[in-house]
């Protein structure tokens, strides 16, 4: 992991995108997490951390050739809401392979029962396969867990051991 103070310099990034996001990495994998304010995006990021994924960024993710990182003011920190920002160990970036958007608690989509098997989607902004979920469900770190194994290259895969159709 690095440690760099808000404002610290790294080599220079090709063009990027700058996207209200947060972004965590297992194994050097890739999550990053939309929705719209208050649909728990820092909260599901704090989860992830505590489950062993690494931090690299929370509100802004600067995306380039697929490759995530913090804006420089806000690497390794993280909002807990009530609290205020909060500095946490990070890695400088990692590459994405998962995007996950985020349900609004109480919204529409919640009062729906979600598909067993839903058709694929792409998040159109990343290009990256895209896990719908509630953030604040018990089950939602192990479901990206799960994701994150169906999509991320064999070396990157964790513990679950979860083979993708393209191993089939």
């Amino acid at each position: 992991m690095v440690m760099l103070t808000p404002g610290g310099q790294d080599a220079a990034l090709p063009a990027s995108r700058s996207l209200h996001a947060c972004c965590a990495a297992r194994n050097g994998a890739g999550v990053l997490i939309f929705g719209p304010s208050g649909a728990g995006k820092s909260d599901l990021l704090l989860r992830l951390v505590h489950a062993g994924y690494d931090l690299v960024a929370d509100d802004r993710v600067l995306l380039a050739d697929g490759v995530a990182c913090a804006p420089a003011p806000l690497r390794g920190m993280v909002e807990v809401r009530g609290w205020g920002l909060v500095r946490m160990p990070f890695v400088e970036r990692a590459r994405a392979y998962l995007a996950v958007a985020l349900i609004a608690p109480g919204g529409e989509e919640t009062a729906m029962a979600p598909e067993r098997s839903p058709r694929p989607e792409t998040h159109e902004p990343s290009g990256l396969p895209l896990l719908r979920l509630n953030g604040f469900h018990a089950s939602a770190v192990a479901r990206i867990d799960v994701a994150l194994d169906c999509v991320a290259p064999a070396p990157l895969r964790g513990r679950i051991g979860v083979m993708s159709l393209g191993d089939i």
